[in-house]
């Protein structure tokens, strides 16, 4: 994975971004970490999968869902609605869950985000 050192993304608070599976930052001397790399690899996996452009949308109406979804929810655990929103996502729910297991990448199914699709964390 490439890493692309900027100004602008992404938004202040956040250390990187992956974007079409080019790692964005502002961090001048960020090293990924094997956990975090292997977190972002796993979405350039689902984003090839899903041909980039049905990734973002898919993880837009998903994202947009589950940030309704955990407004009306009263027990969030440790996260505030918008955290907990993100990690509903079922691509995050995914990567989240298996960003410690070095071997996924050549385990991964196409389509086995579908399965999380209706889970809340």
């Amino acid at each position: 994975m490439k890493i692309c050192r900027n100004k602008i993304i992404p938004f202040q608070g956040y250390k990187y971004i992956n974007l079409f599976g080019i790692i964005f930052t502002r961090s001048k001397n960020l090293k990924l970490n094997d956990v975090e790399y292997v977190h972002e690899s796993i979405h350039t996996l689902q984003m090839r999968y899903m041909l980039y452009i049905f990734f973002y949308l898919f993880y837009f109406f998903e994202y947009i869902i589950k940030l309704c979804v955990s407004a009306c929810m009263k027990d969030k655990g440790k996260y505030d609605t918008f955290d907990y929103a993100y990690r509903s996502v079922s691509f995050e729910q995914i990567a989240y869950g298996n960003e410690k297991n070095i071997n996924y990448l050549d385990t991964a199914k196409p389509f086995e985000w579908t399965k999380y699709i209706f889970k809340m964390l």
